[in-house]
């Protein structure tokens, strides 16, 4: 694609490594100022460092999602550094061993909905304060292909899923009419870190995983980036409060 985010800026959670990180070297070398935040910060920092040696502007800096005063510092800090903020990828987020819904543990249903969901809302809550200031940007919100099925062993993390996907709907409607457009991408099974340690720990087998996705293959980080750059993208004007499947066909079977 062709699309350029000169002069505006673009704000990553969960940017240290995955689809986070692919998607904010995607709107780095697009023009856009980036702003990286995860929880790892010697990571998020150095690879925000690798950004800026090969000229490309990025700021990166530790902040936990679940905590709200930290996710209106990384928003001000966002907009101090750069001025505004145009764009906004809410892609933190964690995974949760398999466990059968009468033998999850209340603390880690706690625990999952603390950043898969009340973080998205929490990120979006300061987010929109400033772009209602400036009449406009857009957001994309990370659900999963998790909030559009149900999986056995999975109930917290496809919940959470399912939540943001009814909250990405409910604050489009409210944010349409005010030039500012939210969408939610559902990834499928990709290729990042987070996957990999499922894979280490048993709680999926590659090549079960393989052979459920229609197109053969597992996903990639970019395919992910490359569709939160169009829905942030003056080619996608019309589109609001979409639940956008990037699965690679597995959930339309």
């Amino acid at each position: 694609m062709n699309i350029s985010f000169e002069g505006q800026v673009a704000l990553v959670t969960g940017a240290a490594s995955g689809m986070g990180l692919e998607t904010a070297k995607k709107f780095a070398e697009a023009g856009a100022a980036v702003v990286m935040t995860d929880v790892n910060e010697a990571l998020v920092r150095e690879e925000a460092d690798k950004f800026t040696r090969n000229g490309l502007k990025a700021h990166g800096f530790r902040c936990d999602v679940a905590d709200e005063r930290q996710v209106r510092e990384m928003v001000e800090k966002a907009v101090d550094t750069y001025g505004r903020l145009d764009a906004a990828y809410n892609n933190a987020g964690i995974q949760s061993p398999v466990t059968d819904t009468a033998d999850l543990e209340a603390e880690e249903w706690d625990r999952v909905m603390a950043v898969n969901l009340r973080a998205v809302w929490l990120c979006m809550k300061y987010e929109l304060l400033q772009m209602r200031k400036q009449g406009s940007g857009c957001i994309v919100n990370c659900s999963s292909l998790g909030g559009l099925v149900g999986l056995p062993g999975r109930a917290a993390y496809h919940a959470a899923k399912h939540g943001v996907l009814g909250l990405t709907k409910s604050a489009a409607l409210e944010y349409g009419v005010k030039g500012i457009r939210i969408n939610a991408v559902c990834p499928g099974t990709i290729e990042t870190p987070m996957v990999e340690a499922m894979f280490a720990s048993g709680n999926l087998v590659k090549e079960d995983a393989v052979k459920a996705q229609p197109i053969g293959r597992l996903g990639a980080a970019g395919e992910i980036a490359d569709t939160v750059l169009w829905l942030c993208s003056p080619l996608s004007t019309f589109v609001i409060g979409q639940s956008l499947a990037v699965d690679g066909g597995y959930t339309i079977i």
